[in-house]
Formats: structure tokens, C-alpha cells, sequence
């Protein structure tokens, strides 16, 4: 996560939490003069239209005295989904036993795109079952992952 993304998070994780959610992940991009927050909640309970306009409402107040987004900007909240993106290696442990698709920042083993089925955490190593090979792909080089949903 770059500085910036942690600083956001620093901010808005009170609000959220105080409001009875779990801030799940938030990915920040900025293209040009185009910025996108987006910030993924969850509960227990699941997560609807009012979660979001309450969660975005709250957090839309910290950002605007905080100003850590420089320009105008998106925000979004939303609900991590089925396809859920793993921001952190306590997500990956909740996950173990399920597919996941993951994209690396740089390649490992000739590769950036992996997909399998997630059977560990090792030393900070994800452990990822593909084409019946088992890979420890490095936590710090992975640029993002994602649950696939099984219907």
C-alpha cells in the first residue's frame, strides 16, 4: 500500500468502525486528474444502500477537513462482494480452502497471473495451489488478489 493509501485509511478506519463496520480494504487511484476512492465495508449482518450512503456520509466529512486527496475525487463504498479483494494476510487466512486470482507487481517463476486454490500462509508467503503446483508467492509482491466466487 503506497503512503498515501495508509494515511487515508488511518483517517477514515475510527469513523468506520465507530459506526459498527469493518473496513475491509480501500483501493485509491488516480489517473491524470481523475481520483477514485474506493472503500470496501463489511458486517456481520451483510452490507446494503444504507450502509454505504451512512459509511460514505460519515467518511466524506473526516476527508473534507483532512484533505489528504489533493483535487477533486470519487468516492465509492461498497461492500467487498463475493469476489472479494484481500488486502491483508489475516483475510488471505480466512480464505484458505478457496479459489483465488492473484496479480503480482512484478513476475515470480515467469508469471504476474496466478489462479488456484489458496491452501496456506508461510513465513508471510501466500501458498497457492495451481495446475498442481504449489507456489509461495511473496505477500509484498502481490498487487492484488481477489476470491473467485463458487455458485
Amino acid at each position: 500500500m503506497s503512503g498515501k493509501t495508509v494515511k487515508i485509511e488511518e483517517l477514515i478506519r475510527p469513523g468506520v468502525e465507530a459506526l459498527g463496520y469493518e473496513l475491509w480494504g480501500l483501493d485509491h487511484q488516480s489517473q491524470g486528474r481523475h481520483t477514485l476512492l474506493r472503500v470496501y465495508i463489511d458486517s456481520e449482518n451483510g452490507i446494503g444502500v444504507d450502509d454505504c450512503a451512512k459509511v460514505s456520509h460519515q467518511i466524506s466529512g473526516v476527508l473534507d477537513v483532512e484533505d489528504p486527496i489533493a483535487g477533486e475525487y470519487n468516492l465509492e463504498v461498497s461492500s467487498p462482494g463475493m469476489d472479494r479483494p484481500l488486502y491483508t494476510l489475516e483475510q488471505y487466512a480466512q480464505y484458505i480452502g478457496s479459489d483465488i486470482s492473484v496479480r503480482l507487481r512484478i513476475p515470480f517463476e515467469g508469471r504476474r497471473k496466478f489462479l488456484g486454490r489458496l491452501t496456506g500462509i508461510e513465513d508471510g508467503d501466500v501458498v497457492l495451489t495451481a495446475e498442481e503446483h504449489e507456489y509461495l508467492l511473496p505477500f509484498d509482491q502481490i498487487d492484488k488478489a481477489n476470491v473467485v466466487p463458487r455458485f
